[in-house]
C-alpha cells in the first residue's frame, strides 16, 4: 500500500540493482509536482530553499523514526512531538459538501503551501498509527533499495517494496549465490 509518508520518505531515492547511484528527489520539481498531483495538494513549484531545507530535516527525522518502528521499536515522547510539532503548522477550515444522504465534512487548508504538505505527511504517517500497525512499516529486504513500505498483505510476510523488480532481483541473487556455493558435479 503507498501512503504519502512512504512516498515522502522515498525521495531518497538509491539504485535498486546495486549500482551505488542515489539521487535526492526532493528539489526536483518534477518529482514535486508528481507528489502533489498524486496525493491531490497544492504548493508551490518549484519549492523555496527555506522549504526544501525544512521538508529535508523532517524527511530525516522521519526516516529514522520509520527505521526504529520497523525494527520493532516503540514512539518515546520525541516522536509524538515531532509529528504533533508538523501537525502544527498546518491551519485549516471545516466545510461540508455533498447532498441529503452522502454529506461529507472536510478539512480545507488556509493556506496551499509546502508547511501544509509537511503536516499531511505527518497526518498520514499518524493515521498508519492509527489504524495500522507499527509492526507492518517495513524497509525494502533489498539492501540497495532502502525503500520503506506499508505491509498490507494478510499474512504480513511481504519483505520488498515491489515483489516484481526488487523481489526478483533477490530471488535471483538468492539463486546465484547458491549455484556458485555448490561443487562442480564430475562427468564420469
Amino acid at each position: 500500500m503507498e501512503t504519502l509518508w512512504s512516498d515522502f520518505l522515498n525521495s531518497e531515492w538509491h539504485d535498486w540493482r546495486g549500482s551505488g547511484r542515489s539521487e535526492d528527489r526532493l528539489e526536483k520539481p518534477a518529482w514535486q509536482e508528481r507528489l502533489l498531483s498524486d496525493w491531490q495538494l497544492t504548493a508551490p513549484v518549484p519549492m523555496p530553499a527555506e522549504e526544501t531545507l525544512a521538508m529535508r530535516d523532517f524527511r530525516e527525522r522521519l526516516h529514522a523514526l520509520t527505521v526504529k518502528l520497523a525494527k520493532g521499536g516503540s514512539m518515546d515522547e520525541a516522536d509524538w512531538q515531532l509529528l504533533n510539532e508538523q501537525l502544527a503548522l498546518d491551519a485549516v477550515s471545516r466545510r461540508l459538501s455533498g447532498e441529503p444522504g452522502a454529506v461529507r465534512l472536510e478539512l480545507v487548508p488556509v493556506t496551499e503551501d509546502w508547511r501544509h504538505v509537511r503536516a499531511e505527511i505527518a497526518a498520514s504517517f499518524g493515521e498508519t498509527l492509527l489504524h495500522g500497525e507499527t509492526a507492518r512499516i517495513r524497509v525494502c529486504d533489498n539492501p540497495d533499495c532502502r525503500w520503506f513500505f506499508y505491509d498490507d498483505t494478510r499474512n504480513r510476510t511481504k519483505k520488498y517494496c515491489d515483489d516484481k523488480m526488487c523481489g526478483n532481483l533477490m530471488k535471483v541473487r538468492r539463486f546465484r549465490a547458491r549455484k556458485k556455493a555448490d561443487p562442480p558435479n564430475p562427468k564420469g
